[in-house]
């Protein structure tokens, strides 16, 4: 069956040809309240993007995803590998929000918070406007002959480019190795960190060809993001729309003709200028509703309210608003289904708020020494040797640390000083001996609590298992 020709857009992507080239997206200079608005949250973010990884508070990295070493830093709190519960709860809490924040606004994500966006309409279009110019100046230089105009605005651009990729690759990595370690390979021999340098060229070179070629095929193509709307959207989320309703009435578009009633000739608001479409960094039509490719921007409700305005006729002919408000006039209403996945929200932000209330800033582990077993001594003394480990995952040292037994009578024996210290988010581990009387024994196999102190201070609890001999049973 032939798809009807008003909905062929659907079976096709803008920014590919009919032969399957590409077709290169000019987009039209954005101007207008929205757009303001856009560019003040995004200097925000890339103030914040460009500078979490050397932000420091109470010696903690503010972001810091170290996969290698398995140190994890948010918001200042450092998470350790026992602690990735949390991360898991975190990470689904945040997918439940996406889901949520997606059903009730749509791709809005896209077009206001996300890096690849911001980084791409914010940093290097707007690079590229100053050194190309607007649309008409880009499409008439990139079809002139290489001629010494094109060449030097070619190379300045993109090795503007390549230094802004340049120091993006430097700020990812520092949220990978941490800002102070990057400085200091910064600072010193580069050749004494060639794995470093090997890296920081891959992710620069990524970078430069994301945003200086790849540009807005992430959204279209590679992002998974896009196509999660066909299943999340509907007729009552808030989606940047065109109104059909007003902008077509019974006669559809036409152009404008001064001093004539198009109300009375039952002609739309939409003169079919085109502005809507030659603005948008996808390169799609949003008079044909809501689609893959619209990341939200907002870039066609500025540009049409400005032909409005200049014509006299009311703005919001494209605005935020839902299939249901446009065609049938209803006001937003918190459906059913947001509420559900807002219970499922809260729910899930409490348990990981209650989680991160009850996280231990010490964490201790003693584990009997694999293949030994218990020794008989003097006195009906049954003695076991065990590993431990005691993490720190403040910004303090903790002084002083020893081992009580809590649960039975006994003595703990380390191999190495009796107290230690635990360095700030750090480890101690070493071995000890734990020795109790055969008569405290109830089976082969006790539990045992022992504390961990600080000082005369009580810091943790943990459980090992005693073996004794079978016949204390």
């Amino acid at each position: 069956m032939e798809t009807p020709k008003n909905e062929q857009f659907r079976d096709t992507i803008g920014t590919i040809t009919a032969d399957g080239n590409r077709s290169w997206v000019f987009p039209k200079k954005p101007s207008g309240k929205f757009y303001k608005y856009r560019s003040l949250v995004s200097y925000f973010l890339l103030a914040f993007l460009l500078s979490a990884p050397f932000i420091k508070i109470n010696g903690n990295q503010f972001l810091l995803f170290n996969v290698l070493e398995r140190k994890f830093t948010i918001f200042s709190f450092p998470f350790w590998p026992q602690d990735f519960y949390l991360l898991v709860v975190s990470m689904i809490v945040g997918v439940v929000f996406v889901i949520l924040f997606t059903v009730i606004f749509g791709r809005i994500f896209c077009g206001w918070i996300c890096p690849q966006t911001i980084f791409l309409e914010m940093v290097f279009r707007k690079i590229e406007y100053w050194i190309d110019g607007d649309r008409g100046k880009q499409i008439r230089l990139d079809k002139q002959p290489w001629n010494a105009e094109k060449i030097r605005k070619r190379l300045l651009k993109w090795s503007i480019f390549f230094v802004i990729s340049f120091i993006i690759a430097n700020v990812f990595l520092a949220y990978l190795i941490g800002g102070d370690t990057l400085i200091s390979y910064i600072t010193g021999n580069p050749l004494d960190n060639i794995s470093t340098l090997i890296s920081l060229t891959i992710f620069t070179c990524v970078f430069y060809f994301v945003f200086a070629w790849f540009r807005e095929q992430v959204c279209i193509i590679a992002c998974p993001y896009g196509r999660l709307q066909g299943v999340l959207l509907d007729n009552k989320t808030i989606n940047v729309a065109y109104d059909y309703k007003r902008g077509e009435r019974e006669e559809g578009r036409s152009k404008f003709r001064k001093n004539e009633d198009r109300e009375a000739l039952g002609k739309g608001d939409c003169i079919d200028c085109k502005q809507c479409v030659v603005v948008c960094p996808t390169g799609i039509d949003i008079r044909n509703g809501t689609q893959l490719e619209c990341v939200n921007c907002t870039a066609c409700i500025d540009e049409c309210d400005h032909i409005m305005e200049s014509i006299n006729l009311p703005k919001g002919l494209i605005r935020y608003a839902s299939e249901d408000n446009i065609a049938k006039k209803k006001p937003f209403q918190f459906t059913a289904r947001m509420k559900g996945y807002s219970a499922v929200l809260l729910i899930l932000v409490g348990i990981l708020v209650g989680m991160l209330f009850l996280r231990n800033d010490v964490e201790a582990t003693i584990l009997r020494l694999p293949g030994q077993l218990y020794q008989q001594k003097e006195n009906n003394i049954i003695s076991n040797v065990y590993t431990f480990k005691v993490i720190n995952k403040t910004s303090k040292d903790i002084k002083d640390v020893s081992y009580k037994i809590l649960s039975h009578k006994g003595t703990i024996n380390l191999v190495s000083n009796k107290n230690f210290i635990v360095p700030k988010q750090g480890l101690a581990e070493g071995t000890l001996f734990i020795e109790l009387n055969n008569a405290a024994l109830k089976t082969d196999k006790d539990k045992v609590e022992i504390g961990v102190y600080s000082g005369n201070k009580l810091i943790e609890t943990t459980i090992t298992n005693f073996l004794g001999p079978r016949s204390y049973k």
